[in-house]
């Protein structure tokens, strides 16, 4: 069976599964790895292991190697330039008086493109900031518009309960929350008690509900045991 490692390119961001080749990688290592966008910079968060051919999602592509101390150091640069790029864009959308919120700028690794997230209410015509934008950077320009969700996991912040929002810093990807769960565990249907930071229902409110179905499932067929054969079991 053929090895695989887990990779995340960004703070609790998704786990992206590469093959490792040759190269020998733990959990906590930094590496470069193949990917559509081109050569990117990630951390293993899944240690080798092997896996059935058929679970792996073709095609399967390969950690280029490990990466060195100039790798690190290019992407302290991008970061560095990514902050320029945000003002930069931010001065632009005045100009251009675009409703739109600028959210997050991000240089890929080796710097062939800049891709800059926003939020709006409604479609943008944005083409004459990029033209504006790559007149600005000589390089390849992406403008991503996210939902409220992916601003307040990229933002980060404190939630309801006081701690940092979970999207912020350990969940990868967000799972559908109904309002549903908030009823089966009995909460306050008051929006302002069950939304997060983003004004969404709040993730956590998933985090139980298989546990509360359960038990309502067993309650259910508690009382369908005793209407039917007349036999008491204890609450």
């Amino acid at each position: 069976m053929p090895n695989i490692v887990g990779i995340r390119f960004k703070k609790a961001g998704k786990i992206y599964y590469f093959d490792p080749c040759v190269t020998e990688l733990k959990t906590g290592d930094f590496c470069i790895v193949e990917t559509s966008r081109g050569l990117e910079f990630g951390a293993v968060v899944t240690g080798p292991k092997a896996v059935a051919e058929s679970d792996i999602l073709q095609p399967l592509r390969q950690v280029v190697r490990r990466a060195e101390e100039e790798d690190c150091q290019k992407i302290l640069e991008n970061r560095q330039k990514e902050e320029e790029a945000f003002n930069a864009a931010l001065q632009k959308i005045e100009e251009h008086e675009l409703d739109m919120k600028l959210v997050d700028v991000e240089y890929t690794f080796d710097r062939s493109k800049i891709i800059f997230y926003f939020t709006a209410d409604g479609r943008v015509d944005f083409r004459d900031l990029v033209k504006s934008l790559a007149a600005i950077f000589k390089t390849r320009i992406e403008l991503r518009q996210i939902g409220v969700r992916d601003e307040a996991k990229m933002i980060g912040g404190l939630g309801p309960c006081g701690r940092v929002l979970c999207c912020h810093t350990f969940l990868g990807e967000f799972e559908p929350v109904s309002i549903r769960m908030a009823k089966d565990q009995n909460l306050s249907l008051n929006p302002a008690k069950i939304s997060g930071a983003c004004g969404r229902l709040m993730c956590c409110l998933r985090y139980e509900s298989d546990t509360y179905e359960s038990s309502q499932a067993d309650g259910r067929e508690r009382v369908l045991l005793r209407s039917e054969n007349g036999v008491e079991f204890p609450a």
